[in-house]
């Protein structure tokens, strides 16, 4: 007995004499890259039933010559869609989607890998396994362009160059953020013209921008972060609103003139429902120095409990000002008050009980979050590890049942490095000793 749930078949097993339905005319190379798409039974039996002829969308045809891609296939990076139009016309299309490897085949795992950095010596290994990249201003001219160690004999010398190269190494498969260089004195026409020559390096399809949170900072104020002591007179709790916002209106404007955003510098869970509204492509959950934070605080905060030594405390106004939970003015602020905001943080941050104690308490409630959200296309990029547990951490928090239904939704980034730490253990040595002497006995 034939067993229906075992049969597949292909796009091309629905043309020919007995359905009727044909190719449109002069699509017929676009629909030998696809020819081969696997399809269900009840997919064959919808388009017998309402299409007479299969053509290809624009988008298809559109990326296709942007990627130069070779003959009988499609990219990676995009996904098919089917769109069922005027004169019962079938129309094969693609869509961005970075879950997916070439020919429509979705990526070996739900969960999506990202590296952060702008060197293409570093990334080239590793270019085939990620589905984004994101660079900042430091990265790139920082820790690349202006590090001899790094960008080796020079060869590189402007931020354009450096994005040329990655964009060619990534291929179309790969989304790259960018972020834009002045996000508070730069006008709207000068941030669009901006993403407008990033669109033009990398194309519509792969370029993301990055905007980071801008908190109390202005173009009034944002001086006092380069010059003196780099400190801001201003809490971060007590701006004015409209910059509080102003990156707010930067993804708006962003999103409605058809970039796709990375909403960053988000550090504590209760920025991201502000930030969901403001309609991005990717959010963020920075893990690393909020758990080193709040373990200095509790630290010294039970070092004065247990001891009455003022000094700890002391300690700690002077750590909490040099974290700018208090400004440049607050340097005084009175004990009571820093004890009592430390612990706050603490608590909000679950540091004391299973939600938070790994650091990953951001993660959980942005997924859970986005579980909630409309925007369908969102992602979470978990991202600024190190040490010998985020990654280890954050790999366990993904098996919990909890989270079963939103892998998809995840996006883990780092430098190169730290990923390439945890593809290997001591075992792995210890086994390639073992191999490689063997074989050097044989020979």
């Amino acid at each position: 007995m034939l067993n229906f749930d075992q049969v597949t078949c292909t796009l091309k097993s629905v043309l020919g004499k007995e359905t009727g339905i044909a190719v449109v005319r002069g699509d017929e190379d676009y629909f030998n890259r696809v020819a081969d798409y696997e399809i269900s039974l009840d997919m064959y039996d919808q388009i017998i039933n309402y299409a007479q002829f299969i053509g290809i969308g624009e988008t298809f045809k559109d990326v296709i010559k942007t990627f130069d891609v070779p003959e009988g296939e499609t990219p990676a990076g995009f996904k098919l869609v089917f769109n069922l139009e005027a004169d019962a016309v079938l129309k094969v299309d693609l869509k961005r989607d970075i879950a997916y490897d070439k020919n429509g085949k979705r990526r070996p795992t739900e969960i999506l890998f990202s590296v952060d950095s702008a060197n293409p010596y570093e990334i080239e290994p590793c270019a085939p396994l990620v589905a984004n990249l994101t660079c900042n201003p430091g990265i790139i001219y920082d820790l690349f362009i202006n590090n001899p160690k790094a960008n080796v004999g020079g060869k590189f010398k402007t931020r354009d160059e450096v994005m040329a190269e990655l964009g060619r190494i990534l291929g179309p498969g790969c989304d790259i953020s960018v972020e834009l260089n002045d996000p508070f004195g730069a006008s709207e026409s000068q941030i669009l013209e901006e993403a407008e020559k990033f669109r033009e390096m990398l194309t519509d399809y792969r370029v993301v921008i990055k905007v980071p949170h801008t908190g109390p900072v202005n173009k009034d104020n944002v001086g006092e972060l380069l010059e003196g002591d780099k400190r801001l007179s201003v809490s971060y709790k007590g701006g004015a609103t409209k910059d509080y916002f102003r990156a707010h209106q930067l993804a708006l404007l962003l999103h409605d003139n058809g970039f796709r955003v990375n909403y960053t510098l988000m550090f504590e869970p209760y920025q991201t429902n502000m930030a969901l509204q403001a309609k991005p492509y990717f959010i963020n959950s920075f893990v690393r120095h909020r758990l080193i934070q709040s373990n200095r605080m509790a630290t010294l905060v039970e070092a004065y409990k247990t001891s009455k030594n003022r000094d700890y405390i002391k300690q700690l106004r002077d750590f909490m000002v040099t974290n700018d939970y208090f400004s440049s003015k607050e340097t005084d602020v009175d004990l009571l008050t820093v004890i009592e905001t430390a612990e706050r943080f603490v608590e909000y941050r679950n540091y004391k009980n299973p939600e938070g104690a790994d650091g990953l308490d951001s993660m959980r409630h942005n997924l859970r979050m986005l579980r909630q959200c409309n925007l369908e296309d969102t992602r979470l990029i978990v991202c600024s590890m190190e040490g010998e547990n985020n990654y280890p951490d954050i790999d366990k928090l993904l098996t919990e049942d909890e989270f079963a239904d939103m892998l998809d939704k995840v996006v883990i980034t780092a430098e190169p490095g730290y990923l390439a730490r945890f593809t290997a253990n001591n075992q792995v040595v210890s086994y390639q000793r073992r191999f490689m002497n063997a074989a050097k006995g044989q020979k």
